[in-house]
């Protein structure tokens, strides 16, 4: 898996790809396998489910969630690198083309997440990380994630009152906003 990774890292290297403008990109992926290993007890049914999804491709698809959308790699350069199911989960949480914010997370967008296992546990812990980092640094994302999060949860499948198997992951998420 560790030279699976390194391919991943590469990738990010090699286009010069920054997180918050001065941090290697690396600091990111690394918040996001970090979320992804603390919560990693949830996804214990997927990978018992039929689907053949491992552990390793969930974690594969936490470090390389970015790879298609931010580096210059296709989702066949992926399937090659990393092998078709965590290639999935990448695919999967890769956003749209679009002008803005909207247009590229659209419905479309999120029905691929909802259809895809592993893709919606990835995706939250994406936004988890990004929250963290935003709430620790003070950034006017914070603002924006909060205001968008009963949204973003309603479009990954969480419906009031209806238990869910990231309900957990939900929770930590809605508890970031609570304190600043």
């Amino acid at each position: 898996m560790e030279n699976k990774i390194n391919w991943i890292l590469e990738q990010h290297r090699s286009t010069n790809h920054l997180y918050s403008d001065y941090l290697p990109y690396e600091f990111h992926l690394r918040m996001v396998v970090n979320v992804a290993k603390q919560f990693g007890r949830l996804v214990v049914d997927i990978c018992n489910d039929g689907t053949g999804l491992t552990g390793e491709d969930i974690l594969l698809g936490a470090w390389g969630h970015d790879t298609i959308e931010d580096t210059r790699v296709s989702y066949n350069d992926v399937v090659k690198q990393l092998g078709p199911k965590a290639a999935d989960i990448i695919y999967a949480v890769t956003n749209e083309k679009g002008k803005n914010r909207k247009e590229r997370a659209n419905d479309k967008y999120y029905e691929g997440i909802r259809n895809t296992p592993g893709a919606v546990f990835v995706k939250l812990c994406d936004r988890i990380a990004n929250v963290q980092y935003s709430k620790m640094t003070g950034s006017r994302m914070f603002e924006m994630y909060k205001k968008e999060n009963d949204d973003f949860l309603t479009k990954l499948g969480f419906v009031d009152g209806q238990a869910h198997p990231y309900g957990e992951l939900s929770k930590y998420l809605e508890n970031l906003f609570e304190t600043k």
